[in-house]
């Protein structure tokens, strides 16, 4: 019997040698790529997550300059978020920041500049957009409003989509385009929810322009019965 078991181990032992012969070089190799995957990954996470703890620290150094109204020191913090840290959220937070604080303090050309980094770089839609209607908003105060356009030209988010056609009707009405005012309103009225105070003031510039609101309310009250 026990010599039966041992010839019974020796063939296991000699099949397990030829399996590993066989697949030895494979598995050790997908064992190397599993685990340096995973290590990576964890040193990724790591890296992320101290690049975040960095960037809140430099962010919170540019609020504390924007609420000083220290414009030098607000601009060196947010160069050096911009430099370290300008694919994170704080740096499109920093950015926004500092941008309405230079606008506030007379300083229009930094406060663009601030505002073209968060349209240009943010990884967020939302910042991007933000950032983008502001900057029209400057632009048409400087009387560029083929720039102003621009901005506001291409898609945006779902949520902002309202907010750039009211603000295209308000540019394409400066420049004495009534008609197609007319339709960039229309498109915000009818993105905006009904009850919202944004639509009431559409709907003041639509009259203004001769538009009949009350007909655009027919066809939209129709369709929900």
């Amino acid at each position: 019997m026990a010599r039966h078991l041992d010839l019974e181990e020796q063939e296991q032992l000699d099949e397990l040698k030829h399996f590993w012969n066989q697949w030895g070089n494979l598995i050790t190799w997908l064992l190397i790529a599993v685990f340096g995957s995973f290590a990576a990954w964890n040193g990724w996470q790591y890296w992320q997550r101290n690049q975040a703890v960095k960037a809140s620290v430099l962010h919170e150094e540019v609020e504390r300059a924007a609420a000083g109204g220290d414009l030098g020191r607000l601009e060196q913090s947010l160069k050096d978020m911009r430099d370290r840290f300008g694919g994170t959220t704080y740096a499109q937070q920093s950015g926004l920041l500092a941008a309405r604080v230079f606008q506030e303090k007379g300083k229009p050309e930094a406060a663009q500049a601030a505002l073209e980094a968060v349209a240009k770089d943010a990884s967020d839609e939302g910042y991007q957009a933000v950032a983008r209607l502001r900057l029209a908003a400057m632009l048409v105060e400087a009387g560029k409003h083929d720039e102003a356009l621009k901005q506001l030209s291409g898609e945006l988010p779902g949520e902002f989509a309202a907010l750039a056609a009211d603000r295209r009707g308000d540019i394409l009405k400066l420049q004495g385009k009534k008609d197609e005012a007319k339709a960039e309103y229309t498109q915000a009225w009818k993105a905006f929810a009904p009850d919202t105070e944004y639509r009431a003031l559409v709907e003041v510039k639509l009259t203004a322009l001769g538009v009949d609101v009350q007909a655009l309310k027919a066809p939209a009250e129709s369709a929900k019965s």
